[in-house]
């Protein structure tokens, strides 16, 4: 249990290295948490800093998701016994810290992103094939109604509703991350759904083709 334990943590704590404050000294200017939306993720990065800016948080936040679960599980631990939790439900785990780690930042008083990106570096590891019906529905919903918020939380719940497709049984590893992965994306989209409701979600008309071809 102590591998587990420090592992973990340490996946917390990469999670925890927020691309959106570590980049700040690059382009300058204020923290872009007093700006926008006021959280640390790419979304609010392109709304404050422009395109650059919001990709190159957006691949530091995807990297660490990645490194947390290719790296962090096999990392040897001197002098600490090696644990009997194996080995994908230990990514997954870690997975779940680092996505933790970037909504609450331990160095960064705990005000991070809505942990996306960072879902999306661990996906790529945990269950890439799943990316394609993820991301397919992320862009529909965003180019069909403009909302972001709604596309991410739309694209999460087909997480768990691919792994029951695809034959995994609710306990396993796949299904229960997925889950528990997109109950989290809500959590934290639960302001702009909030927001949606009361039709006072800030909308990217730019991306609605259709909306384009009306015009």
């Amino acid at each position: 249990m102590l591998e587990l334990a420090l592992k973990v943590l340490l996946a917390y704590l990469l999670g925890s290295m927020m691309g959106g404050l570590l980049l700040r000294p690059v382009v300058g200017g204020a923290d872009i948490r007093r700006e926008g939306s006021g959280n640390a993720g790419a979304t609010n990065a392109l709304r404050t800093r422009g395109k650059g800016f919001a990709a190159a948080v957006a691949v530091v936040d995807v990297l660490k998701g990645v490194a947390a679960v290719t790296l962090v599980p096999w990392l040897p631990l001197p002098g600490v016994e090696a644990g009997a939790v194996a080995g994908e439900w230990l990514m997954a785990l870690c997975g779940v810290a680092v996505v933790f780690g970037h909504i609450w930042p331990i160095w960064h008083g705990f005000r991070g992103g809505k942990g996306a990106a960072t879902l999306v570096g661990v996906m790529v590891v945990v269950a890439p094939v799943a990316l394609l019906p993820i991301l397919g529905v992320w862009v529909l919903v965003l180019v069909l109604s403009g909302y972001v918020g709604l596309a991410t939380v739309l694209a999460a719940a087909m997480g768990p509703v691919y792994a029951l497709a695809t034959g995994h049984a609710v306990e396993s590893m796949l299904f229960t991350f997925t889950l528990a992965m997109f109950l989290t994306v809500v959590y934290t989209h639960r302001g702009n759904l909030t927001r949606l409701v009361r039709g006072e979600e800030h909308r990217f008309d730019r991306v609605m083709v259709l909306r384009r071809r009306n015009d």
